[in-house]
């Protein structure tokens, strides 16, 4: 899965030759998971249709503030657009682009969109050989530079002139490659490894039944994309559930009981950085697991339990350097119960969701958490969605590696 996946891109596009190859650029963006708003100078239509670009992006394509022959025109708002963005990107670059950048001219919807940026830009450049080696060129790369653009070096070979050499724009799959790779070099867990827990276990009583719970693990599945997505390696124990998931930084590990994901969480521990054991584990298991299945017979049947290994505090009392968060849910003495958990089981952070606040719990896709540390610090969110707590989570444990 893409770095790129979930972002706003603005693409910025300029009257150049190069300007044909941003249907593709478009189409490997929304192919990674981006979303995908263009904007094209005027002289850009020359080369490429708004209708080819409108139609993959499946966005209006902006060249104008407005349209003087539309009687029912709208302003198309460059600061909106700019504010939208979480990274700009303007390709084809041409020499003509790169000086109003560079100096701040401002004669069209692109140029304005991009002085209203606050996101990250960045720009590939493209122009004849000879263009590209002039002096005033250069100057500007420095120039953008300084402001903080990230340019795309241009390509080496046939030109539109006929001439061979450096000045080709890059081509929009190395154009992709670069802008994910200059976002996953800055990722804030790049280089931790973490490991998340999430779903139910289930403990057998026969070999067609057994003691489980109602979590669907959801909220681990978030965690772990989540964290995967801000730079983390990690490692998705997961109890019984039929959510699947797909990152490259993410290994998934299915497991059936507790006893199943106790050995492979010790299996990982002492290797990464970060714990969050979103899992709901059984506390209990039957003591004698039936061979066959048990028949119907008396009108009560007795089954005695045995407890658990305790995963969390088996981890809390290996911990190193680990930052380790658990979660609680709770009935009633919400926060004392929470309080404790973080002392017996030394974590670093616990997330307290109460089956008492509506839209809390197992099964749903909305979580209402309060954070405590471990100084005792509380910090109350309202109803989110599971993806937004996760993102709350992740964002608190970045805290701590800033």
């Amino acid at each position: 899965m893409s770095v790129l996946r979930g972002k706003k891109i603005l693409l910025g596009i300029s009257g150049g030759i190069a300007a044909y190859k941003t249907a593709n650029l478009v189409r490997l963006f929304i192919k990674s998971g981006a979303e995908v708003q263009v904007v094209m100078t005027p002289s850009a239509k020359d080369f490429v249709t708004p209708l080819t670009l409108g139609t993959l992006s499946k966005k209006e394509v902006f060249s104008a503030f407005y349209e003087p022959e539309d009687e029912n025109a709208k302003w198309n708002n460059h600061v909106e657009l700019a504010l939208w963005a979480d990274l700009m990107l303007i390709a084809p670059a041409t020499a003509n682009t790169m000086s109003k950048m560079a100096n701040g001219g401002c004669d069209n919807l692109l140029m304005a969109t991009y002085l209203s940026a606050k996101c990250k830009v960045y720009f590939a450049p493209a122009m004849d050989l000879d263009m590209y080696k002039h002096e005033s060129t250069h100057e500007n790369f420095k120039k953008l530079h300084s402001f903080g653009n990230i340019i795309i070096p241009a390509e080496s070979g046939e030109l539109a002139s006929g001439l061979s050499g450096e000045g080709r724009m890059a081509e929009p799959e190395n154009i992709v490659k670069f802008i994910e790779d200059d976002i996953a070099k800055n990722l804030p867990l790049r280089g931790k490894k973490a490991l998340v827990t999430a779903g139910p276990t289930y403990e057998p009583i026969d070999p067609v039944r057994f003691i489980g719970n109602h979590s669907s693990g959801k909220m681990g599945f978030d965690i772990a994309q989540t964290l995967a997505n801000f730079g983390a390696e990690v490692t998705l124990v997961s109890g019984p559930t039929p959510l699947t998931i797909q990152h490259p930084n993410i290994n998934l590990v299915r497991v059936v009981s507790a006893q199943n994901m106790y050995e492979a969480c010790h299996a990982v521990y002492e290797n990464v950085d970060i714990v969050v054991a979103s899992a709901a584990v059984a506390d209990y298991r039957p003591k004698h697991v039936a061979t066959q299945k048990i028949k119907k017979s008396d009108d009560n049947l007795v089954i005695e339990l045995e407890k658990n290994k305790d995963i969390l505090a088996s981890l809390g009392a290996l911990k190193k350097n680990q930052f380790l968060v658990g979660f609680a849910l709770e009935t009633q003495n919400e926060i004392e119960n929470a309080k404790q958990k973080i002392q017996k089981k030394n974590l670093d952070l616990i997330v307290l969701n109460s089956l008492n606040d509506q839209g809390a719990g197992f099964g749903g896709t909305t979580n209402k958490v309060t954070f405590i540390d471990k100084n005792f610090d509380i910090e109350e969110f309202p109803l989110k969605t599971k993806e937004e707590v996760a993102q709350d989570i992740v964002s608190k444990i970045t805290e701590y590696y800033a």
